[in-house]
């Protein structure tokens, strides 16, 4: 293990560095105005700018670093050179060193790990951007896997949230398309509730016991929460063998196997959006471990880890959400394919209600278009191969500045579903999976396969 300190939590340090962002974006802006303006040069602005905020947010790290993250899964919120620069907070994490590890267990039991398992390894194997995850041995549970809260970081959550907005004001002041300040309002709004409800480990335990005893379907396994040693910056859980999914790939799986992970994943979310109305909302890679099977008959297993990011579902939001979508899978030519969208849209309260039929054909369907598409494609086909799947389309700069004059409004169920829908569409394609969708009937079990 490193000498990694905890992430900086004093208040003057850390905005100092987000002042020091806030002027360096504005230099950048200056110097892009007097320059020949051309697609080019935009694009080159808005990843010079992305870059200045993630340098800002790698300093600051810890919460900054996880917003930096949930922000990058919003096509809608940030120009896309910009989000494309931070997405790179991916993968930044820095493991804390062995007396801070120390630190949080005396805090929350009031003694060492070591006292608590008959076995703790304190080098991390795994580490995110608010916490990192130890391989121990317990009593009665044989391996466990034990998530240990970086200390303080809950304590920048309301600053770390106050100095993104100001960095986020200052792109409003350029020549970059942004949505309205409500939009941008309303969608970190959604990511600092996110985070005040990651950092509580009792309530993710919580989620992870709801999970599963609702949502069990064959194919997917969810490690259970220890409670008698889980408080709220330690998780202590069941520990699931397997691979992440590059691992796995790596091991060169059949055909059958991706696909039978691919069906497994497919229809436990179409379960927990459809029928819980409860759904898993932070499906990047690394929360999914591929498993051998444990019989010949049950087929390819699919791990599910890390449930501090889950989204409700109201029967509101999935009603129009399933309007607009049934309604986008009309013929371009159909005249009630416009109408009903609009009209989903506007139950949604994502548009306006004065906004007419005519100004969202005209101005706002063609802004849309490449996105809508992108993301109802798998229910096109019975049976979709996502390894023809292309990446999320990039929404061209004057389509965004039509969006960010005319979306009124955006449901506090939004972000977490579209980051949750642009997840699993990530993965499935990265398996390469041919999928019975339910285009043409039911969820159906997962076909026969075996994991490697």
């Amino acid at each position: 293990m490193g000498n990694a300190d905890a992430p900086r939590t004093g208040r003057l340090a850390r905005s100092a560095i987000t002042g020091l962002a806030a002027a360096r974006i504005g230099m950048a802006e200056l110097g892009q105005r007097v320059r020949q303006h051309t697609p080019q040069a935009q694009a080159d602005h808005e990843a010079a700018v992305g870059r200045i905020l993630f340098a800002a947010l790698g300093q600051l790290r810890g919460t900054a670093l996880k917003v930096s993250q949930l922000l990058s899964m919003h096509p809608d919120v940030l120009p896309e050179g910009v989000r494309r620069e931070l997405a790179r907070a991916q993968h930044q994490a820095t493991p804390l060193n062995r007396a801070l590890v120390g630190r949080v267990f005396r805090q929350a039991f009031s003694g060492e790990p070591e006292a608590l398992f008959s076995r703790f390894e304190p080098t991390a194997f795994a580490a995110a951007s608010l916490g990192q995850v130890h391989r121990a041995e317990l009593a009665g549970h044989g391996t466990v896997a034990v998530k240990v809260q970086y200390p303080g970081i809950a304590a920048t959550i309301g600053s770390d949230m106050k100095l993104m907005r100001a960095a986020l004001a200052t792109l409003g002041h350029t020549g970059m398309p942004v949505p309205a300040p409500a939009i941008v309002d309303s969608v970190m709004d959604g990511i600092e509730a996110t985070l005040l409800r990651e950092v509580d480990y009792l309530r993710e335990a919580e989620e992870m016991e709801w999970f599963a005893q609702h949502a069990a379907l064959p194919g997917i396994v969810m490690a259970q929460p220890v409670m008698s040693h889980t408080r709220a910056q330690v998780l202590t859980q069941q520990h699931l063998p397997g691979r992440h999914i590059d691992a796995w790939l790596a091991t060169g799986p059949t055909q059958h196997a991706r696909d039978a992970a691919g069906q497994a994943l497919w229809d436990w979310f179409m379960h927990c959006i459809w029928v819980l109305g409860r759904v898993h909302a932070d499906p990047h890679p690394g929360n999914f471990l591929f498993m051998p099977a444990e019989a010949a008959d049950r087929g390819c297993r699919v791990g599910v880890l890390d449930f501090g990011c889950t989204q409700q579902l109201s029967p509101a939001f999935r009603a129009g959400v399933a309007q607009a979508w049934a309604a986008l899978l009309r013929p371009e030519a159909d005249p009630a394919r416009s109408a009903g969208v609009l009209a989903a849209y506007q139950s949604l309260g994502l548009i306006s209600p004065a906004i007419t039929p005519q100004q969202y054909a005209a101005e706002m369907a063609p802004a849309l278009a490449d996105m809508q598409a992108w993301q109802i494609e798998p229910f096109t086909q019975a049976v979709f191969d996502f390894g023809t799947k292309r990446p999320p389309p990039i929404t061209r700069t004057d389509h965004q500045r039509v969006l960010g004059q005319h979306l009124a409004h955006v449901p506090g169920e939004m972000p977490g579903f579209e980051r949750m829908w642009m997840g699993l569409m990530h993965l499935l394609t990265r398996l390469g999976a041919r999928v019975h969708t339910g285009a043409d009937g039911p969820v159906r079990r997962p076909p026969a396969a075996g994991c490697p």
